[in-house]
């Protein structure tokens, strides 16, 4: 028992030497850190947000009246003229009819032309009392020359001449009455083949011409079918008098102002496009972020500036990334971002000195996405450490990584 009790004594004793050895060996060794200098240069501060290119004015061409629309000749892409057809409309064939239907069709179409004959025997029975008439004025004219019956009787021979006359001519319209009838009869017999075959082109289609010049953006309705008045067809729109929507986060949107300069990049092209804030949106909409979390969105609307041979491939609905330059200095004290944290409520940075590091709080401005600007706490020149660990403390001896 006596054994084992003093084992561990010095079991314990052995591990508290070590313990004190290896804290004198490692407590002598300086942190190895990253390090920057806070130097002079240019720095702007800037939202940046993913964008989609539009055509500013995209014209939806949409059918007129309801009809068959025949297939389009056009493709997404295609160049059109103003009032250049682009598509064709027929009317909707009537249809097809079961037997009850034709039956009763066929016995209207024979009863309108039952009713054309007995129009046609009015008129010849009027045209036949109009010659008599007329006859019996002949006579009473040459009677009256000789004084055998008076004027009287002259005069009723004339008016009964125009009663005549006007019974033929009533005669004659409602025979031409019952002659539409019966074209109308038979038009509605016709089966919808017969139609197709006995009208041109001319007189069943209606022409939907384009209202401006551009490309076809998109096909809503490409192969023929029968569409409703309003049915959107295609849209149209000019590819060179782009413009670009961004939907910003609404707490990054309030300070950005109108003419405000802005960069495209990563838009699949060389270089760096030009452009500038044309309208921020006085109403936001609500969005869902990829990571399910809901965020007050406000559309920005920018032009661009640079010459459109610059961006002659780029298209309606494309993605772009836009940055939009709230601020710029040209020469403004600037450190790493990665050198700053948070002490007692206040921006904070360790610089080295003599191999230590030393605490300093500083007084920041613009914030750009690497840089901060320094207003007071440093000079231009001075080493800070970047990215700190938990080694790094104020006085802590420090070397260069």
């Amino acid at each position: 028992m006596t054994m084992n009790v003093r084992t561990v004594a010095w079991t314990a004793a052995g591990l508290a030497v070590a313990a004190v050895a290896a804290w004198y060996l490692f407590a002598a060794e300086p942190v190895a850190v990253d390090t920057a200098q806070a130097a002079r240069g240019p720095i702007e501060v800037t939202v940046t947000a993913e964008g989609e290119t539009r055509v500013r004015e995209v014209y939806s061409i949409s059918a007129p009246i309801t009809g068959k629309l025949e297939r389009l000749d056009l493709h997404v892409g295609d160049k059109v003229a103003r009032a250049q057809r682009i598509a064709s409309l027929r009317p909707v064939d009537p249809p097809i009819r079961d037997v009850r239907s034709r039956m009763e069709l066929a016995a209207a179409t024979r009863a309108s032309e039952a009713a054309v004959g007995v129009a046609e025997a009015q008129v010849r029975q009027a045209t036949s009392a109009l010659g008599f008439a007329r006859a019996e004025f002949d006579r009473a004219s040459e009677l009256v020359k000789r004084k055998v019956i008076s004027q009287a009787a002259m005069d009723q021979a004339e008016l009964n001449i125009r009663v005549k006359e006007a019974e033929l001519k009533q005669a004659e319209a409602a025979l031409e009455l019952r002659r539409q009838e019966l074209a109308t009869a038979r038009a509605r017999e016709m089966e919808p083949l017969q139609l197709s075959s006995t009208v041109s082109e001319d007189q069943c289609c209606m022409a939907v011409t384009a209202p401006v010049a551009g490309t076809v953006l998109r096909i809503v309705t490409e192969s023929e079918q029968v569409v409703q008045a309003g049915a959107p067809i295609l849209e149209l729109g000019d590819t060179v008098d782009l413009e670009i929507v961004v939907d910003l986060l609404s707490t990054d949107a309030v300070g950005i102002e109108p003419g405000m300069a802005a960069r495209i990049e990563d838009w699949g092209g060389e270089g760096v496009l030009e452009a500038k804030v044309r309208r921020i949106d006085p109403a936001g909409f609500t969005k869902v972020s990829a990571l399910g979390i809901e965020e007050q969105r406000v559309n920005a609307i920018l032009d661009f500036t640079g010459p459109p041979e610059r961006r002659t491939s780029l298209g309606h609905a494309f993605k772009v990334l836009v940055r939009i330059v709230k601020s710029r200095a040209a020469d403004a004290l600037q450190v790493p971002i990665g050198a700053l944290f948070r002490h007692n409520g206040n921006w904070a940075a360790y610089t080295v000195e003599d191999g230590e590091a030393r605490l300093r709080e500083l007084d920041l401005g613009r914030f750009s996405m690497t840089h901060a600007e320094v207003l007071g706490g440093l000079s231009d020149g001075e080493t800070v450490i970047v990215h700190p660990g938990d080694q790094v403390g104020d006085g802590v001896a420090v070397r260069q990584r």
